[in-house]
């Protein structure tokens, strides 16, 4: 791991600059994707600037939540460690809902939007948790690619190694974005966000499985709760796409609203 980065004699510190690389990324997503179905390309940094501005403050917020008693003054509330991927994406979630309202474009293709972006820059900001070593990394394990993170901002003891649940993760969420992708447009509007709501949380599901999070009921973990949150979530929203529509595919011929000729 590489918790810090020299850049021209400056220290960088390789989480945030993973992290800026995933709005990055995900914000070049947007983009395309507006072009594709005619709305103006513009939208995309504002829609990437919303997302941002709620990220951060939902993450935080559900940190101090989960951690009360680490919060001794003013200071600690407006801390620069301490995120929750979940208050990230619920907090982004509110702010880009409220930005889309004003837009006057706040219908399923909206969340559809998000789908691809959400799992990609989920992807890229696991690699600076892998880099950072900042303990979102698993049990200790002895397995053939177990690994240990001496120097990271959060050590494991000398000689332990554990799963590399970063990893993990980046290869599931990579593998979703990608397939989220290619279906973008051969499913209805909301098919694609409830099918992340599926799969980024069944990814999360099994990946508590080996992280060191403690069990809070049934002997699941609270991210493993907001996972099954996600999942039936998304289960009922395409059960009731196609109860209304007879499938949660487009028939054959049938464009995806907006969708223009391919982009440039």
């Amino acid at each position: 791991m590489q918790p810090e980065i020299d850049v021209l004699g400056l220290p960088v510190k390789t989480f945030g600059l993973m992290f800026a690389l995933g709005f990055l990324a995900s914000g070049a997503v947007i983009h395309r994707r507006m072009r594709e179905t005619g709305k103006p390309a513009d939208w995309a940094y504002e829609m990437i600037f919303a997302a941002l501005a709620g990220g951060l403050v939902g993450s935080r917020l559900f940190w101090i939540i989960e951690n009360p008693d680490e919060v001794q003054g003013i200071g600690d509330v407006f801390g620069t460690t301490g995120l929750v991927w979940y208050g990230g994406v619920i907090g982004g979630a509110i702010f880009v809902l409220t930005w889309a309202r004003w837009r006057g474009w706040l219908d399923a293709t909206t969340f559809d939007m998000a789908a691809v972006p959400l799992a990609l820059g989920n992807a890229i900001g696991r690699i600076g948790c892998q880099l950072a070593g900042d303990g979102d990394y698993g049990r200790a394990w002895d397995g053939p690619w177990a690994m240990g993170y001496p120097n990271g901002t959060v050590p494991t003891d000398p000689g332990e190694t554990v799963h590399p649940t970063p990893i993990y993760e980046t290869l599931a969420m990579g593998l979703i974005a990608w397939l989220l992708w290619n279906l973008r447009d051969r499913v209805r509007p909301g098919v694609l966000f409830a099918l992340w709501l599926v799969l980024a949380g069944l990814a999360r599901f099994l990946v508590e499985f080996v992280r060191r999070n403690d069990a809070v009921a049934l002997g699941l973990t609270v991210p493993q709760w907001q996972s099954v949150a996600m999942m039936v979530g998304g289960v009922v929203w395409i059960a009731v796409v196609r109860r209304r529509h007879g499938s949660a595919l487009l028939p054959s011929g049938e464009a995806y609203p907006g969708r223009v000729a391919a982009a440039a």
